[in-house]
């Protein structure tokens, strides 16, 4: 059982980290006025300052899964199915680009070559996969991946319908006020999934010690 103090410290640590996951949460909204202020010419574009955020939070996310399932090496199967569904999400980010410069629909190929063989695998090994989920179910990790799915996927698409803009904004409807909202939004689910994949590190590490110490000869 887990001594007051100890209770007391991780209690402190969460506090701490959730003041600063407050204080990124609000960089992201100066970040969407930084680039409405100074960045004219890009604005919510793909070279936007929104969307290069995007991409850094996801490959962010990728490297701290591939650390945590190559380094500390837990939870491999659940890791392996969260880090095809981030680097699926980064190269979606990519897809004017990788259609631009690689052709059209090379992109939907990148996704299916990363995303296809990893559920393939987690399914080969589905018992140990429920077994992982089982254990990562009742995570804080969880519950901010789903915030973040939800609003990435779920809300920031349907805030983000022109029908919806073109009725608030009638006659003076602009495409880059309704870019600008389904972007920023969708930064915000990003940047909590990030924010997941570091409580899934912390938690990773606690138990790759626990293992290691449960590992030493006594």
């Amino acid at each position: 059982m887990p001594s007051p103090s100890s209770s007391s410290a991780g209690s402190g640590a969460l506090v701490l980290r959730t003041l600063v996951y407050f204080i990124v949460t609000g960089a992201i909204a100066q970040i969407a006025l930084l680039e409405a202020r100074y960045l004219p010419e890009l604005r919510f574009s793909e070279l936007g300052l929104t969307e290069l955020t995007q991409s850094l939070v996801l490959a962010s996310g990728c490297a701290i899964l591939l650390y945590v399932r190559q380094v500390l090496k837990v939870w491999p199967y659940v890791t392996l199915l969260l880090l095809a569904f981030l680097a699926a999400s980064l190269i979606r980010e990519q897809d004017a680009l990788l259609d631009h410069y690689a052709g059209r629909h090379v992109w939907k190929v990148l996704v299916a070559l990363v995303v296809l063989p990893s559920i393939t695998w987690v399914l080969v090994h589905r018992r140990r996969f429920s077994a992982e989920m089982a254990e990562y179910s009742g995570s804080f990790s969880l519950g901010l991946f789903s915030a973040g799915l939800l609003t990435t996927y779920a809300f920031s698409r349907l805030y983000g319908r022109k029908i919806f803009w073109q009725a608030v904004m009638g006659d003076g409807y602009m495409g880059s006020v309704k870019s600008m909202a389904e972007e920023v939004v969708e930064l915000l689910g990003y940047s909590l999934i990030l924010f997941a994949m570091i409580e899934l590190l912390l938690l990773a590490r606690r138990l790759h010690r626990d293992r290691q110490q449960a590992a030493m000869p006594g």
